[in-house]
This record gives C-alpha cells, sequence and structure tokens, in this order.
C-alpha cells in the first residue's frame, strides 16, 4: 500500500464525487500536496486560484497532485468551495480524519500547503505555500525541501 494512501485509508474523492483508490498505479511515483484550507478564509480564498492556475500548469509536468482537506464548518461551504478546485479531496463527512492530519501535521493556521512523497508518505515540504507566494514561484526548484 502507498504511503498516501495508508495516511487517508480511503475517503478521497475526486471531482465527481466518486471515491479514489489512492493504490492505483496512476498514483505511483507522484508527489502530494495537501491543501489544508477553508471557504471562510479570506487567505485561503487569495490563494486557492493562484494554486489552482499553477496546478493546472504544472501538474503533469512536475508528478503533482492535491488533496483539498477543508476546514470549513458544514458541507454547503465545502461543495460551494471545491467545486472551483481541480483536484481531489477528503471526504466533508471524514471530520475525524481531517483533525487526525491537523494535528498530525500542525496545521495551526490556514492555508496550508505540505507536499508528501506519494510513495512512502514522507513529508517533503511544510512550506509549500510560501515557496509558490515568495520563494520560488516558478516552481524551479520543486519539490521543495523543507527542514521537518
Amino acid at each position: 500500500m502507498a504511503g498516501i494512501a495508508k495516511l487517508f485509508s480511503g475517503h478521497i474523492i475526486n471531482r465527481s464525487n466518486k471515491e479514489v483508490d489512492l493504490n492505483d498505479e496512476k498514483y505511483k511515483g507522484k508527489i502530494f500536496g495537501l491543501y489544508f484550507s477553508a471557504h471562510w478564509c479570506p487567505p485561503c480564498r487569495v490563494f486557492t486560484p493562484l494554486l489552482s492556475e499553477i496546478y493546472k500548469e504544472y501538474h503533469r509536468e512536475k508528478n503533482f497532485k492535491i488533496i483539498f482537506i477543508s476546514s470549513d464548518s458544514d458541507e454547503k461551504s465545502f461543495n460551494d468551495y471545491y467545486k472551483n478546485m481541480p483536484w481531489l479531496a477528503l471526504d466533508f463527512k471524514e471530520r475525524r480524519k481531517k483533525e487526525t492530519l491537523s494535528n498530525k501535521f500542525h496545521v495551526n493556521e490556514i492555508p496550508k500547503l505540505i507536499l508528501i512523497d506519494g510513495d512512502s508518505g514522507k513529508i517533503i515540504c511544510t512550506n509549500a505555500k510560501d515557496q509558490i507566494l515568495h520563494l520560488d514561484p516558478e516552481g524551479i526548484n520543486f519539490p521543495w525541501k523543507s527542514n521537518k
């Protein structure tokens, strides 16, 4: 079982609201971005369109996938926000898993983008948002490395 699949143990959905098997061969060798964000968060609403454009332009070339992990307080807000995102998401109903992941990755503010090696599940970068906004906006050094 791939590291990213172990981390989520299912419950990842695609844009069609269908469950995705992260053990599928098409996810092998990918870098995953765990994107903690929420509809109600003004900085998130500024960063999400930028991240979306970068993702659309580079995800194939950079072998990159994103999983949205919502901090919204209700499913309607989640759905309204997620409908504009071109990536995967943790099913909103998985609130306990969301809390577990927030604690595991020390998410105390949003938006937060963490890069994970999909095969091993190891953290590659804890400050990918800062890389995109300030340090390497062109993604030349992607996947960025950071001290864990």
